[in-house]
């Protein structure tokens, strides 16, 4: 009998933050270079995807926002590390910011963003989900909550 490996998608969220035109990503180091992002990151152990949705945002940019809905899901096999990730993204409303939360690391700063700022600086998107999700967005892919089963 042979020796397989179990192949194992990592879980992750990303929240889609809009205000007054513009959109809430981190700047964060990812292989040896800085690059821009939603907020996101992997679930933990024993939380919802939504709790963990907002858990990242307030962890890496200091604000804490409402899960208002889910923009969408997508598979994302990274070119890096040619791990597979299964993103939800969400969307939600910022309610509060602390300027002198230490962000996690690997973090430079929270920045927010026009779509048109986040076009010129496409080629310094982690990936190209990070578009991807504010255009779904933009376009009206906006779901309730609900949707999820938790």
């Amino acid at each position: 009998m042979e020796d397989h490996m179990e192949w194992v998608p990592h879980v992750t969220v990303a929240t889609v933050v809009e205000r007054n035109g513009k959109y809430l990503l981190v700047e964060e180091l990812s292989n040896g270079k800085l690059v821009f992002n939603q907020p996101a990151g992997h679930l933990d152990a024993n939380e919802s995807l939504s709790e963990a949705a907002v858990r990242e945002t307030v962890e890496e940019t200091g604000w804490k926002v409402q899960i208002d809905g889910i923009v969408g899901i997508a598979l994302y096999k990274s070119p890096h590390n040619q791990v597979t990730y299964h993103r939800t993204t969400f969307f939600g409303s910022a309610i509060s910011h602390d300027p002198e939360r230490q962000l996690d690391d690997g973090i430079s700063r929270a920045i927010w963003m026009s779509y048109d700022e986040m076009q010129l600086a496409a080629a310094k998107m982690r990936s190209h989900l990070v578009l991807k999700a504010v255009e779904q967005y933009r376009n009206g892919h906006r779901y309730p909550i609900d949707v999820i089963y938790e």
